[in-house]
């Protein structure tokens, strides 16, 4: 039978280790840290998980979705912190967290997860910033703004026109030939 003494040493540990694993994590921060975009965006994102958490007091949900929920929170929680503190810029992209079972939400025909490289662009739509495990594997996208986007299309479109040769081809304007009806 433990002691009382061990007990205590195992709890004087326990709570030790528990802001080390939190620091690892990337879960903690300062208020102060970031500016106000970020703070309201992790703000939005603690709003996000208080929903979460009293519908399933509620039991409006089951375990499997509060949990899938609840880690894709933490997975944008911990997204939403490295980019701001990467660009030390207040501002974040949209960004979206998707296992590779929901991927077919984002992509008419979702890819093999191993296919993605951290920084491509995907349908010009899309940019691929890595993933995190929280709980499960969450791929991480930050949707491009309009700006970032007709950037996007522009070299889509050069790189067709260089792929064709020397003829100039505007896909839009690209006509089929007319029927002849006698």
């Amino acid at each position: 039978m433990p002691t009382i003494a061990a007990k205590l040493t195992l709890a004087l540990i326990a709570i030790l280790l528990v802001p080390i694993s939190l620091s690892a994590q990337g879960g903690t921060y300062s208020p102060d840290e970031f500016g106000p975009v970020v703070r309201a965006y992790l703000g939005y994102l603690r709003n996000e998980q208080e929903v979460v958490d009293d519908r399933a007091s509620r039991r409006e949900i089951s375990s499997t979705y509060y949990r899938r929920n609840s880690n894709r929170i933490k997975a944008l929680r911990q997204m939403a912190v490295r980019l701001a503190r990467e660009s030390h810029n207040d501002y974040l992209p949209e960004l979206e967290a998707v296992t590779l079972d929901e991927s077919g939400l984002l992509f008419e025909r979702p890819r093999l997860a191993n296919s993605f490289k951290v920084g491509e662009v995907i349908k010009n739509t899309f940019r691929f910033l890595g993933t995190i495990r929280s709980g499960e594997l969450f791929y991480m996208f930050a949707r491009l703004d309009p700006y970032e986007q007709a950037e996007a299309t522009e070299k889509s479109s050069l790189s067709v026109k260089k792929e064709v040769g020397t003829q100039e081809v505007d896909p839009k304007t690209v006509n089929r030939s007319r029927r002849v009806v006698p």
